[in-house]
């Protein structure tokens, strides 16, 4: 097995990057193929996609310029997001 290969495979990080990329536009035909691939084995990045196009969805369209979040908040999520990344 090449070593681009286990790359995505075993790669949950890169995987939920394609699928946020694919969502806010367009990814290249590698790139499609390396997700198909990672998901076809992958039920957690499967399930992840679904819900991110539940909440683009729902969001679609959505006014947020009165919508402003701390930056002590953000910061501290971005840290708990970062490790949970982080763990895989």
């Amino acid at each position: 097995m090449t070593s681009a290969l286990k790359k995505i495979i075993y790669n949950c990080k890169q995987a939920t990057f394609l699928i946020e990329k694919k969502n806010s536009g367009k990814i290249t035909v590698a790139e499609a193929l390396q997700l198909q691939i990672h998901l076809a084995g992958c039920a957690v990045c499967r399930t992840y996609q679904q819900q991110s196009l539940l909440i683009n969805r729902l969001f679609t369209g959505f006014q947020t310029k009165d919508l402003k979040l701390d930056e002590d908040f953000k910061a501290g999520l971005k840290r708990r997001i970062e490790k949970e990344i982080n763990k895989n």
